[in-house]
């Protein structure tokens, strides 16, 4: 069992069974360490080495060893002439990799790779992360160079490992001919509604919702998955229904861009609000396409002009008023503008091109999951890619399952969800996290490997450091050039100072350090406002006002760094040296003297000298000097040697005579001038 552990295959018992490849490597295992265990004679290992039977050794004994060559025929070919392990070839492996995917990456079994690193007295098991150690052992062993990139997460990267390995078992093949793209076609579009609070959304939402599906339908949406259809003209529309921002920028943070399409709902009575502009901050953030709902023009006090205005001034540009983004005029209340509403919405879908492949193996993410006391884990996901059916084994970053029960967006069994179709599953280990992507994979077996190793992969990792921003580490973070410029989420108490610090941070950019303040806004610092300056690596200055506990929690969690002030001032200058210690500093040439050359003679082992003397300031040993001849600057370097008669000096004044050799250049005339100078930095303000 302690072998089946190193080579990292999971059994439970004694009494459990392995396969027959399994078993080989068992075996292969064990007859390597067998061999290891008898330490044959110099002469014989010479004659081994030699490919020729040792002269004591019997003919029976060759006879015997001659069917034992067969494995190391076979080895030879693994470490060296198989095509998988050309001398040289680069294999790219992940930080936190294991060895067993690191062979299959290097088309190599886990033994041969436990093997080579018990050879090299270094006892891992399979399931060991990778480290600068073992990459070395291979590398050696098997003639090829690593290139290390950066970590990817648990379940996800283990099956993109399964996916790429070389070393995939027969099932891998028809996996991959699986996921061949087959014919795409036009898929839903994915909607998501945000807005200000008291805005309408969910009254949008549920005129949308009652007006465009059929009473069967609406008759059997007891408790809504998260996610509705609503056909228009025969052509269907999901949209999620999300509390807002706060999710939309939650599932951007996990990486899972779900949204093809943004309604914002703005009231025509009350115009753009605080929660108004934060929303657009993270739409734009989040580069999604977007469309205006002017909600309650049925009131008296509507001015839907005025939100066209507002607009404007928050650099949303709509039609007929200098930009593309559409604007329809709606009222919840009476359904007024809701058709056309959709039909803006199929509008731009059709001009994004939105396509899927019901043929390509499914993939997916997860908008919502519960422990139901009833169900267990549950989750509610949308499919991207392929079709998602009864009985499927999905695999996700931290949970896994065979689909035991799958229903469709109203709550009804079904047998399979196509792209874009929200679906709710039922049959997974655990609840998986909002946001994680899933894929379907061949078998139980596999996805329980696939999972074993990611989790053996996040305990040997530990807990990950969460990415930080601040401004100290600016400076490294922008001279890798990791970051064009500083982005600032800004929070201040009231507006007239928002607009004055605002003003203030934008004057500090310059065409070589940028400042990009993707959010601002009156109130205290919220979970919101950390969640989207993790998604955008921002900073938050805050004005005045302090973070409250959630978003205390999530800066730390998410490594988000909040500065807050009292002085206004304060905020600027921190800034503004951070800023500053980007910006390269200015060379200055600073002149020290001026030396003619008025003798030249050859010295033995240092080659020709200048007898100089000095016109005016200096001659310095560690400065520049500029060799001019009438007029004309013939070699520009540094000094090799100066001396004061025979003694070395470190700097000779005006009207004495001293001796110089030149760094490389040995040309100089009677006559010529040194120009003597130094080169200064200073350092830039902003």
């Amino acid at each position: 069992m302690a072998v089946l552990e190193q080579l990292g295959i999971q059994i439970k018992t004694h009494m459990s069974s392995i396969t027959n490849e399994e078993a080989q490597m068992v075996e292969s295992l064990l007859a390597e360490a067998e061999k290891a265990k008898k330490k044959p004679s110099p002469a014989s290992g010479k004659a081994a080495a030699d490919g020729k039977p040792a002269p004591q050794a019997k003919a029976e004994e060759a006879k015997k060893a001659a069917p034992q060559e067969k494995p190391a025929t076979s080895k030879a070919d693994v470490n060296g002439a198989g095509e998988a392990l050309q001398k040289g070839r680069r294999v790219e492996v992940h930080a936190g990799d294991t060895i067993k995917s690191t062979a299959q990456a290097m088309g190599i079994s886990s033994a041969d790779a436990v093997k080579a690193l018990m050879d090299s007295g270094m006892m891992l098991s399979a399931m060991t992360a990778v480290n600068d150690a073992v990459l070395a052992v291979f590398s050696k062993k098997f003639g090829v160079q690593f290139e290390v990139l950066p970590a990817v997460k648990k379940a996800e990267a283990v099956f993109h490992e399964k996916k790429a390995g070389k070393g995939a078992k027969k099932h891998g093949a028809a996996n991959a001919a699986a996921r061949k793209p087959g014919v795409l076609t036009a898929r839903p579009p994915i909607v998501t509604v945000m807005g200000h609070v008291d805005h309408g959304k969910t009254t949008l939402l549920d005129s949308i919702r009652h007006s465009n599906v059929t009473a069967q339908e609406a008759g059997g949406i007891t408790q809504h998955i998260g996610a509705y259809v609503v056909t228009h003209e025969g052509r269907p529309i999901v949209f999620l229904d999300t509390p807002g921002h706060e999710a939309f920028t939650a599932m951007r943070a996990r990486g899972a861009n779900v949204t093809d399409i943004v309604i914002l709902v703005i009231g025509a009575d009350d115009g753009v609000m605080p929660q108004t502009k934060e929303a657009i901050n993270h739409i734009k953030a989040a580069q999604v396409p977007l469309v205006v709902a002017i909600n309650k023009v049925d009131k008296p006090t509507a001015n839907p002009d005025r939100v066209r205005q507002q607009l404007t001034e928050q650099e949303v540009f709509l039609e007929g008023w200098g930009g593309e983004v559409g604007a329809v005029e709606v009222s919840a209340k009476t359904g007024k503008g809701i058709p056309e509403l959709l039909e803006r919405v199929l509008l731009e879908a059709e001009m994004q091109e939105l396509k899927g492949d019901a043929g390509a193996s499914p993939e997916g993410v997860v908008i919502e999951a519960e422990l139901d006391k009833g169900k267990g884990p549950v989750a509610t996901v949308i499919v991207q890619k392929g079709t998602l059916q009864l009985g499927d084994i999905v695999l996700f970053g931290t949970a896994w399952g065979k689909i035991r029960a799958l229903f469709d967006w109203a709550g009804k069994p079904t047998r399979k969800v196509g792209p874009s179709m929200p679906a709710e599953i039922l049959g997974l280990d655990e609840v998986p996290q909002p946001g994680e992507t899933f894929t379907v994979v061949e078998s139980e077996r596999e996805a329980r490997t696939m999972m074993a190793e990611a989790r053996a992969r996040e305990r040997d990792e530990g807990a990950t450091t969460a990415r930080r921003t601040s401004l100290d580490d600016l400076y490294s973070q922008l001279k890798e050039g990791e970051l064009p410029q500083l982005n600032l989420v800004v929070k201040c108490d009231v507006q007239g100072s928002l607009e004055a610090l605002c003003a203030s941070l934008e004057k500090l950019a310059t065409n070589e350090v940028g400042v990009s303040i993707i959010h601002r806004g009156v109130g205290r610092i919220a979970e919101s406002d950390v969640m989207l300056a993790s998604t955008s690596n921002a900073v938050i200055v805050g004005f005045n006002v302090r973070p409250d506990a959630n978003a205390k929690r999530a800066a730390e969690a998410d490594g988000v760094e909040i500065r807050t002030y009292s002085v206004i001032y304060d905020a600027i200058d921190d800034v503004k040296a951070a800023m500053s210690g980007l910006l390269k500093p200015v060379l200055r040439e600073e002149s020290l003297g001026e030396v003619e050359i008025r003798e030249t003679f050859k010295v033995p082992k240092a080659g020709k000298i200048a007898g100089c003397h000095v016109m005016q300031g200096l001659i310095r040993r560690t400065a520049r000097v500029r060799l001019v001849r009438d007029g004309v600057v013939l070699w520009d370097g540094r000094i090799a040697t100066l001396r004061h008669f025979k003694d070395e000096a470190r700097e000779v004044k005006a009207g004495m005579d001293c001796g110089v050799a030149l760094e490389g250049y040995q040309d100089f005339l009677v006559g010529d001038l040194l120009e003597v100078y130094d080169v200064v930095e200073e350092k830039r303000t902003l």
